[in-house]
């Protein structure tokens, strides 16, 4: 009898520990808060989780000792922001509700979004068959503790998520063999030239609309997304409207950075008539979303690619150029923004170039030039401001080119074609005088119009800087 007694104490004790124990919930960080990570420097970086609801949760910051302190709502969820230093680390944080946990090999930094399709994703190792260029050697020469990298796991969901699923690790040849390889030459060049710790969030998956990174309302100007209504109407995981907003960015809101780069339009290079206004407003929501203001947003232009491959057999190839034409336009209506032009780093065959240290560089100088202010250097490439004509002789006229501009070989361009009050094109001579391209046909002696690389696949062959003139056409026809 005794022993029953005793045992059905011993239960009931256990039972009301595991009570008290279920009711005081830990400190839980999201994963991108967690040991090595990247915060950026000098400014006023967020931090939040869950805990305990209506409890104190104190912060405290390795590099100056300062408390901070903030209290768990009725959901348990809390927020707060603390003050970084200079660059440096490595430092720890500590969490206290009661219980401590702690988050060590913190460093202190340029902390970088790097989002978008399959060349944003496209790792160092390449894809199968798809070689990146050069790779092996600098994957062999990647070691080093001051870049930090995070992958986020492919999500695909009509629910926004408060979670991502990745962890951060120091640049190592293992490592960065399944990292981005844009975003691993961007952040190598940050690292290389501003001499502070670098962190960069990869939040990418190959073959996705820019419809995918948006949110239901801000699609409200685009009739032609099909929204989802529920998870049932998720009929492709990376191309349904919303659905990576939700699983993948939508849990990174708020996280204090520097800035974003942006790889994608592939996907979207058959419905170039929306894309100008479409991408716009991703920008504008993202900025809106993150509170951060006009955050640096830096983006790739698509490379040239012969895109009747991908065509269905029987249907008209449609001209990416014009797709390059409407990723052109953002930068010209968007505060803080710039684009690197790929004109001169495509591949016929190929709609994932090798030539991935070129497209992470070119987004570099953009931020090193334009954000960090680097003097000296040109980070943006040439574009097209006007032509006059002058008897058969098209006279065409550039921005970003004050000095002048060069071919790639010589002083001439194969890349021209003017046309007439036909509006037939016809390949011309081009050649450079100066800071201008006068370009000519035989076949057109009064030329009303002018066209650079404005086809699916050419070779940029002209240049400022080394930055490539991006293609360009001066009719709308």
């Amino acid at each position: 009898m005794r022993s029953s007694v005793i045992k059905k104490g011993t239960w009931l004790a256990s039972f009301m520990l595991a009570v008290c124990l279920c009711a005081h919930a830990e400190v839980k960080l999201p994963a991108i808060f967690s040991d090595g990570m990247v915060m950026q420097q000098q400014t006023k970086a967020n931090l939040w989780g869950t805990a305990t609801p209506n409890k104190k949760i104190t912060v405290t910051t390795g590099w100056n000792g300062k408390q901070y302190v903030a209290t768990a709502d009725k959901d348990g969820a809390w927020k707060l922001a603390v003050s970084t230093p200079e660059a440096g680390g490595p430092y720890s944080i500590t969490f206290n509700d009661g219980s401590k946990k702690t988050l060590n090999n913190i460093l202190i930094g340029e902390l970088w979004l790097c989002s978008g399709q399959s060349n944003m994703e496209m790792p160092m190792k390449g894809f199968k068959n798809q070689p990146v260029e050069n790779a092996n050697m600098d994957i062999l020469r990647s070691k080093n503790p001051n870049i930090r990298l995070f992958t986020v796991k492919r999500t695909s969901t009509f629910t926004p998520q408060t979670d991502v699923t990745g962890t951060w690790k120091e640049a190592t040849p293992v490592n960065v063999r399944d990292f981005s390889a844009t975003a691993y030459y961007f952040g190598r060049l940050i690292n290389e030239i501003l001499d502070v710790p670098v962190g960069l969030v990869v939040a990418a998956w190959g073959g996705s609309a820019c419809e995918a990174w948006m949110t239901a309302d801000w699609l409200k100007a685009f009739p032609d997304a099909k929204i989802p209504q529920s998870e049932a109407d998720i009929k492709s995981k990376n191309r349904t409207p919303t659905v990576l907003y939700n699983g993948m960015l939508h849990p990174l809101i708020g996280m204090t950075m520097k800035g974003v780069i942006w790889y994608q339009g592939e996907d979207n290079w058959n419905r170039a008539h929306t894309y100008a206004d479409m991408f716009t407003t991703l920008i504008n929501g993202w900025r809106a979303e993150w509170k951060q203001g006009d955050f640096p947003f830096y983006y790739c232009q698509i490379a040239p690619y012969d895109y009747g491959i991908i065509t269905e057999k029987g249907k008209e190839v449609i001209n990416s150029a014009y797709l390059r034409e409407a990723q052109a336009k953002v930068e010209h209506r968007v505060p803080n923004s710039g684009m690197a032009v790929l004109l001169d780093a495509g591949m016929e065959k190929g709609i994932h170039p090798a030539k991935k240290q070129i497209a992470g560089e070119r987004l570099a100088l953009l931020a090193l030039t334009k954000t960090y202010g680097i003097e000296g250097v040109n980070g943006e490439s040439p574009y097209y401001k006007s032509m006059e004509i002058k008897n058969d002789t098209v006279i065409v006229s550039f921005e970003r080119a004050k000095m002048w501009i060069s071919g790639k070989n010589c002083f001439e361009s194969k890349n021209f074609e003017v046309a007439g009050e036909d509006k037939v094109f016809y390949p011309a001579k081009a050649w450079i005088q100066r800071s201008k391209m006068l370009v000519k046909s035989d076949k057109v002696p009064h030329p009303v119009a002018v066209r650079y690389g404005f086809k699916n696949y050419v070779e940029g062959d002209v240049y400022c800087d080394g930055l490539p003139l991006g293609s360009f056409r001066s009719d709308n026809w």
